[in-house]
């Protein structure tokens, strides 16, 4: 009788284990209704994804146009070689790209073709990416008090060495001068 009451109280227990697992899977019921239906518009088994347009989609870049002027640039490597805009990505392939002084590393999770919210579209990599570097911390130089006018040739000549743009102003002087 022990027996049989054990079998039965295990069943229970591990039933809610599963559950936790596939809710921890997909915290959220909208960013799973989200995967599927960036699921149902991604490419069919067997098929691919341009690079450009994948990592448009995955909100590693703003526009697919700058996706591709970034493959053209060669800023865009996948399992280390540079690729054109129309290379055919899988899944299980690294991309790094180099974009606004940073570089990412990601390994492609899952395929898509439409853009998607940032929940969803962190499922679709895994990021090995350096941490980002430090932000300095650098007071605003030349603000100005409100209402106190447009600065005077001096007041921006000081703006500019706060700057570290005394080498631009100089240049500015110099241009102004020559025939």
């Amino acid at each position: 009788m022990a027996s049989e009451h054990d079998e039965g109280g295990s069943g229970p227990v591990a039933a809610p284990q599963d559950g936790a697992a596939a809710t921890a899977a997909t915290p959220d019921p909208k960013t799973a209704a989200a995967i599927a239906a960036a699921e149902a518009a991604g490419p069919q088994n067997g098929e691919t994804v341009r690079v450009d347009s994948w990592i448009w989609a995955v909100r590693l870049i703003k526009t697919r146009s700058l996706g591709a002027t970034a493959c053209r640039g060669g800023h865009v490597r996948v399992n280390g070689e540079r690729v054109k805009p129309a290379y055919a990505l899988r899944v299980g392939d690294e991309v790094r790209l180099r974009h606004e002084g940073r570089e990412r590393v990601v390994v492609v999770k899952r395929l898509i073709r439409k853009r998607v919210g940032a929940p969803v579209a962190v499922q679709c990599y895994v990021d090995n990416s350096p941490p980002p570097p430090p932000r300095e911390a650098v007071a605003p130089a030349g603000v100005r008090d409100r209402g106190a006018g447009r600065p005077t040739k001096r007041d921006r000549r000081e703006m500019d060495r706060l700057r570290g743009l005394e080498g631009l102003s100089s240049s500015r002087r110099d241009a102004g001068s020559m025939p």
